[in-house]
């Protein structure tokens, strides 16, 4: 198998920087709640915001790609990530949810269109066969951005005052981000398009993707994911401070931990899946999220700090293993088949209202019946309904 490195370390730093924009998520939601004095229904307007975009833009930026390459779509998609960062000043200034939430929706904009070019860009640096390495290798990044944003976003935010400072890690956000952007501007980052440059319809696309059975499912299955991954970490510390009682700072060691299992997995994964059948290692992996969403819904064992950070050990491989088994061998199709891969994470939307409101009524600890059901439909997917090729390893 062959990579082309260079390219893929610049995709690399660029997901390092998705991934503390996705971790942000997960600490803003807490702290929200009590700079605005929120319930969990309102405050998941957070998630709502960030996942929308995916349900308005992917034909758009996949119909933007075909017309200007990947290269062009990345720059001005960190550019739009920056500028999403650096409006969380005047929502702090003007104390305004939803400014804060156009702000989201700006920051999920720029991040959509990552998701529709970096992980097809990434697949297409190399060798046919090394694809679903690939992908791992760049999100491996993701993972460490969401490791080491915990405990810095948390403590730039609760400072020693006990104000709440939650503009203060968006700005140095913003710089990092725009730094990035001079350096992926300038480099020689490959101007490379998808296969097919035509103009394109959802309602075409859908057609077309009937034909591809792990693509067609694929997209549900994603849909799923994104949902309880975006439960997941999204109530996290939430349950760390009503079912265990917590504080805010101490939650968020747990859930750097959380993302430190998800990073280490990520990068055993990479050898994972040079032995093991990408579909089984997600079916797997899928039954053991399952059981440990089970003791941390039912049971009260002493360590369920321990096991919810767990999940992120099952979590590792899920997002970019879903996206490659999805796209594996749709040939020209790639482009359109991201793009309508990539609505399915409206997902991550759909489901937090929902857990939200079960928090609000019955508890936080029932609420992860949610991103439990999405497994199971998770697990299913990948034993029964991807390509029937994958049962056959390939070397």
């Amino acid at each position: 198998m062959r990579h082309q490195v260079k390219p893929l370390l610049l995709l690399s730093l660029m997901f390092l920087m998705v991934g503390a924009l996705f971790c942000m998520n997960d600490i803003l939601l807490p702290s929200l709640i009590t700079y605005f004095k929120l319930n969990y229904t309102q405050a998941t307007s957070i998630q709502f915001t960030f996942y929308l975009t995916y349900i308005i833009f992917p034909i758009p930026i996949a119909m933007l790609i075909h017309r200007y390459g990947y290269k062009v779509s990345l720059v001005l998609a960190v550019l739009i990530c920056a500028v999403g960062c650096a409006l969380f000043i005047p929502a702090k200034y003007h104390d305004s949810y939803p400014l804060v939430l156009t702000a989201i929706f700006v920051i999920s904009t720029g991040i959509t269109i990552i998701n529709v070019a970096a992980n097809p860009f990434a697949a297409m640096l190399g060798t046919p066969e090394g694809a679903h390495q690939r992908i791992n290798f760049v999100q491996v990044f993701s993972r460490i951005g969401y490791a080491a944003t915990p405990l810095l976003a948390t403590s730039m935010i609760y400072n020693k005052s006990g104000k709440i400072q939650f503009d203060l890690p968006y700005l140095w956000l913003a710089i990092s981000l725009f730094i990035i952007l001079l350096v992926m501007f300038f480099s020689k980052l490959p101007s490379m398009k998808p296969g097919k440059d035509e103009l394109f319809s959802l309602k075409g696309i859908i057609k077309e993707a009937m034909g591809y059975k792990q693509l067609f499912y694929g997209v549900i299955a994603m849909f799923f994911y994104m949902g309880a991954e975006s439960c997941t970490a999204g109530f996290f510390i939430p349950y760390l401070k009503t079912v265990l009682g917590y504080k805010d700072v101490q939650a968020a060691n747990y859930l750097t931990l959380y993302y430190i299992f998800t990073a280490i997995m990520g990068v055993i994964a990479l050898f994972l899946l040079k032995y093991i059948k990408a579909n089984k290692l997600v079916g797997v992996f899928g039954i053991g999220m399952i059981l440990l969403f089970i003791l941390c819904i039912f049971y009260n064992t002493g360590f369920n700090e321990y096991l919810l950070a767990g999940l992120g050990l099952f979590l590792s491989i899920m997002f970019p293993t879903l996206f490659s088994l999805a796209i594996e061998d749709i040939g020209s199709f790639t482009g359109k088949g991201s793009a309508l891969l990539n609505f399915s994470i409206i997902g991550g939307s759909i489901f937090p209202p929902i857990q939200g409101m079960i928090a609000d009524n019955q508890g936080v600890q029932i609420s992860y019946i949610v991103p439990m059901i999405c497994f199971i439909v998770i697990t299913l997917y990948a034993f029964f309904f991807t390509k029937k090729e994958n049962i056959i390893n390939k070397n």
